[in-house]
């Protein structure tokens, strides 16, 4: 049987949060995005270096391989990428471009002996991305 709302019920289903209550929330929340916003970019920041460090490893892997297997440096990258070397030239994290690799070629003749990265700066240890 529903029984009819009484004065004192009905005023506490029309009652919400007062300013005070939704003050002390919004205060709450700013306090802990202040702990875990730098956090999360100084995260983004080590991982764009991991990758960086892992895309090298593997490009200078795939020119080992290429001398290796064929007595001499690849020309460019792209054929690296058109002998199956590689999938496709690697991403630079850091500047977010796969055109800024510096490429470092072998002492007497030319082709890729090496590579860089393109970015400037530096990691969190303060050597600088180019010099990896």
């Amino acid at each position: 049987m529903l029984r009819k709302p009484t004065a004192r019920s009905s005023r506490l289903l029309r009652m919400g949060f007062t300013l005070i209550e939704l003050l002390v929330v919004l205060a709450i929340m700013a306090s802990l995005l202040t702990l875990v916003v730098p956090r999360y970019f100084q995260q983004t920041d080590r991982a764009a270096e991991t990758v960086l460090k892992h895309n090298l490893v593997a490009v200078r892997d795939a020119i080992d391989k290429f001398f290796a297997d064929t007595g001499r440096y690849p020309a460019s990258l792209q054929e690296l990428v058109d002998r199956k070397y590689l999938r496709e030239i690697p991403l630079d994290p850091v500047t977010n471009r796969r055109d800024s690799w510096v490429i470092v070629p072998p002492e007497n003749g030319t082709g890729v002996y090496d590579l860089k990265s393109g970015a400037d700066g530096a990691d969190k240890n303060g050597s600088p991305y180019n010099s990896w």
